[in-house]
């Protein structure tokens, strides 16, 4: 029979964050709740899509959706191979809303954890994640698509890594405690940075800021101070006038690279003319990520072509899967005219003989069970069970 897996979801592509968040299922109660109704299926949930995977009829997870007030029109179904190659694309970050972000790999993981935890998992089920799972870890190593910053905060960091190549040991002062602040603090984290300066103008969220990530947090009438500390500033605060001018950096035994990644600007471009001074602004990083995103998309094609062969993989074994009754019944012809033909041999070579010569049958089993996977369901008593080799 045609691949029973099936696919019902709804992603940035197809709704509003609105719409989204009303599908959205919290791991203690909706989540469990929904693979109790399903009885097996794999949830896929995160800011950006839900996505129910399940085996047979699609109708629950549609009618669940829809009960969280998603209208059909901002939902997809996928049914069979579709619904594989879906999924593949998925965990290879190629239906990401910033196409090669990592951080879909494990999401996919984290849902067959919890599937299983849930025990609402199936061969079929868990065969197709794991092999998506497998599918996305090759595609980050033999392409690169997710190589590159992608996003301005990212693009910081990764200038500032190109600048001083190691950040341990550095002072990194940022100026603002907003959103931007807090993104490249949280890929900063990662990278052994000495200690984090954060300066913001109300000094009750610099503090807060500054304690999740180990820092001290200033009030802009220490900024003076604080620029005399940093190695390395990352400016972006709300602010409608420029925070740093050339007056107000002294003159340093040691160069201060500065990043400024506000609109309006914080740093005055004249800071930039400083013998001791580097400055980098939103166009220069805006530059790079654009560069970035161009290599990106060339690396497209080598990974659907990646996509594709996993398909055809998860295929053949399933093929596998449903005529190993054939199978079985070839491999014992093959045994049985194998001792007849050579009755002198001793069993080892009887084996041998028999896998030589079921191979090829075998092989053609499978392609014609393909042919069926990818057409209308087999029906009852599939000529591909009752398969019987004649003899020459």
């Amino acid at each position: 029979m045609a691949l029973p897996l099936y696919l019902v979801g709804l992603s940035h592509k197809t709704a509003p964050v609105e719409v989204r968040e009303r599908a959205a299922l919290d791991p203690v109660v909706a989540l469990p709740a929904l693979l109790r109704t399903l009885g097996h299926g794999v949830v896929v949930s995160t800011c950006n899509r839900t996505e129910i995977y399940g085996i047979g009829n699609p109708e629950a997870a549609w009618a669940f959706l829809r009960g969280r007030g998603v209208e059909a029109s901002h939902l997809y179904l996928r049914q069979g191979v579709e619904a594989l190659r879906h999924l593949y694309r998925v965990a290879a970050g190629l239906d990401s809303l910033v196409v090669g972000e990592a951080q879909i790999l494990g999401q996919v993981r984290e849902a067959l954890f919890l599937a299983r935890k849930h025990r609402a998992t199936e061969g079929l089920l868990e065969k197709a994640f794991q092999s998506a799972i497998a599918l996305g870890k090759r595609v980050r190593s033999e392409t690169a698509i997710g190589a590159g910053a992608v996003s301005v905060a990212y693009a910081a960091l990764d200038l500032a890594l190109a600048v001083y190549g190691d950040l341990t040991g550095l002072k990194v002062a940022v100026l603002g405690a907003g959103e931007m602040a807090e993104l490249f603090l949280t890929h900063l984290k990662a990278h052994g940075v000495g200690q984090v300066l954060v300066v913001n103008r109300t000094e009750a969220r610099a503090r807060e800021l500054a304690e999740r990530f180990g820092g001290r947090a200033y009030g802009l009438k220490a900024l003076a101070e604080v620029l005399r500390q940093a190695d390395l500033v990352v400016a972006s605060a709300a602010a409608p006038h420029y925070l740093v001018r050339p007056e107000d950096l002294p003159r340093r035994a040691k160069p201060l690279f500065l990043i400024d990644i506000a609109l309006p600007r914080n740093i005055h471009p004249a800071v930039g003319r400083l013998p001791h001074a580097y400055l980098y602004n939103l166009d220069d990083l805006e530059r790079v990520v654009e560069k970035n995103l161009r290599a990106r998309q060339g690396e497209i094609p080598k990974v659907e072509a990646l996509v594709e062969g996993a398909l055809a993989d998860y295929l053949e074994w399933y093929a596998g899967h449903r005529v190993r009754e054939a199978i079985r019944a070839l491999e014992a012809w093959a045994l049985k005219e194998a001792v007849r033909d050579l009755p002198q041999a001793d069993p080892a070579t009887w084996q041998k003989e028999a896998g030589r010569r079921a191979h090829p049958w075998i092989l053609a089993v499978k392609a014609r069970a393909k042919d069926f996977l990818q057409g209308p369901p087999c029906p009852e008593g599939c000529p591909l069970l009752a398969f019987r080799p004649s003899r020459p």
